[in-house]
């Protein structure tokens, strides 16, 4: 077996793990005091933007959604430009899984294995090829391709899906998510407190100018 071949076999296998592994996407419905409670910043939380800014966004989405994929590559580079990096919103991402939820756990644990400087940049990379690996079945490629771009070959690749620790600390996370946020779908956006009622369409950047704009007073449009 050469080293390429052994190199992808254990890829394989950690994905494999992934898949039987005790992943759960939740699914509880929210309560009239669920997102009165939800907090503004959590330890965990991966963040963009100015930290005392007006303006909080948190959107809870999964790697493996193929919503939150179009709003990541059609909406929120508008919505960065315009509010993240002229220091109106902080905004906040928070990990959820839905299925395929071995899809969704590797996105984030990669992402989360690069470290914070390339966290987001992981993320975007899973969500531009997403479509593809979807249509090809070929997710190794995928996770492989994201990857290499944060410099993470694919020993370590296999070594970030491969932790344990990590895998139960996301889990986790989603569990508390579902629980005390009341968060049953993705994206799931709560602006300064409040949830984004439901929405007949794909999240458009006019729903968030209509619960943001309010919020910044005349001086801060």
């Amino acid at each position: 077996m050469t080293a390429s071949t052994h190199r992808r076999r254990c890829l394989a296998l950690a994905i494999a793990a992934l898949a039987s592994a005790a992943f759960a996407a939740p699914a509880l419905a929210a309560g009239p005091s669920a997102a009165a409670s939800i907090a503004a910043s959590r330890p965990e939380d991966m963040s963009l933007g100015r930290a005392k800014a007006p303006v909080t966004v948190i959107e809870y989405a999964s790697a493996s959604c193929p919503h939150c994929a179009r709003f990541n590559n059609d909406v929120f580079p508008e919505f960065r430009k315009k509010y993240i990096d002229t220091g109106k919103v902080r905004y906040v991402f928070r990990e959820f899984l839905t299925e395929p939820v071995q899809v969704a756990a590797a996105g984030f644990l990669l992402a989360r294995c690069a470290g914070p400087g390339k966290y987001f940049q992981v993320l975007d990379d899973y969500f531009h090829g997403q479509a593809k690996a979807y249509e090809t079945g070929d997710i190794k490629s995928l996770i492989l391709s994201a990857g290499a771009h944060a410099g993470l070959d694919e020993a370590k690749v296999t070594a970030c899906l491969s932790d344990q620790a990590a895998a139960e600390a996301l889990n986790a996370r989603v569990e508390r998510y579902a629980r005390e946020d009341g968060v049953d779908s993705t994206p799931t956006f709560v602006v300064n407190g409040k949830k984004l009622p439901p929405l007949d369409h794909e999240v458009t950047l006019k729903d968030l100018d209509d619960a943001i704009q309010p919020l910044l007073g005349a001086k801060g449009r």
